[in-house]
């Protein structure tokens, strides 16, 4: 395994989880300015209006940017990861702060009754999509580390009225949760973000339990150069962050997972259509029983 350390010798820890932290408050922050969310609100622009004319009126936005039902631009990421059914009665302010690369509950063929812990939950898609399919007897924990993303993922859940999903407050380097705790792990392009990945899947293998599972969509690198790009806010925004393949594989072995298997998605490019060396793949293991 190479001793690289995820690109950190050119931005420290520190600038990297700050630039982090400001990016996804800030998109959060923007979401709720322009939803105007609050778990008392009781207005519900979801999946099945949008594009339908139902919400573009002031009754499910409070200015013009957001008055395109869907709000802002940042739903129709959501769009094209989940299908229909999977967005079906959501929030329209959980699909707006979406910033995913990928659908890790398609991958993870979950079940009633098991345990979950999304890694990164931001406005809570994965987590509510999750607790459908595992149900009232199953529980979904959302750990993220940005206040307002939080705050906006509760807001979501109490509008939904979900009873089966816990938001949690920490770093993925350290999951405030016990050994053997959870049935599957997930993760939507998150992992690219910590300057410590060793420790994210070292954590994420403690929290599963035996025969548990990984399932993540996350950003690679498609060479060993790493990424075109590597300043604090590349990493931020999923790219900087993204570790070589290999490097990132070996490190899910060293932690003790098995049965690794990968899928390559699409291509990253820059806002000139310049590869940035980088592509969003889908990513699952197994830990031993």
């Amino acid at each position: 395994m190479t001793t690289t350390p995820n690109n950190t010798e050119r931005t420290s820890t520190d600038q990297i989880r700050q630039a982090v932290q400001e990016h996804y408050g800030q998109r959060a922050l923007r979401v709720i300015e322009l939803a105007d969310v609050t778990p008392e609100s009781g207005q519900d622009c979801g999946a099945e209006n949008c594009g339908r004319g139902s919400c573009g009126s002031d009754d499910c936005a409070p200015n013009a940017e957001a008055a395109a039902c869907c709000g802002p631009a940042d739903t129709e990421r959501a769009m094209t990861l989940y299908n229909e059914a999977q967005l079906q009665g959501l929030p329209v302010e959980a699909m707006a702060a979406s910033a995913g690369c990928g659908n890790p509950t398609a991958l993870a063929d979950l079940r009633p009754g098991e345990t979950v812990l999304d890694l990164g939950s931001g406005g809570g898609i994965d987590c509510f999509i999750a607790a459908e399919q595992v149900g009232a007897s199953g529980r979904v924990f959302g750990l993220d580390m940005t206040p307002e993303m939080l705050a906006l993922a509760i807001a979501n859940r109490d509008r939904m009225g979900v009873t089966n999903v816990e938001f949690i407050e920490g770093h993925l380097e350290d999951i405030p949760l016990p050994d053997a705790s959870v049935d599957v792990v997930i993760s939507n392009c998150v992992i690219c973000l910590s300057p410590d990945k060793d420790a994210v899947f070292r954590e994420a293998y403690r929290v599963l339990t035996p025969g548990g599972r990984l399932h993540v969509s996350d950003m690679l690198a498609l060479t060993e150069a790493g990424p075109a790009l590597t300043d604090a806010e590349s990493w931020a925004s999923c790219v900087g962050g993204a570790e070589y393949r290999g490097t990132y594989l070996a490190r899910m072995t060293a932690a003790g997972f098995t049965d690794i298997d990968t899928i390559d998605e699409a291509l990253r490019l820059d806002e000139n259509d310049v590869p940035l060396n980088v592509a969003s793949v889908k990513v699952s293991a197994h830990k031993p029983a």
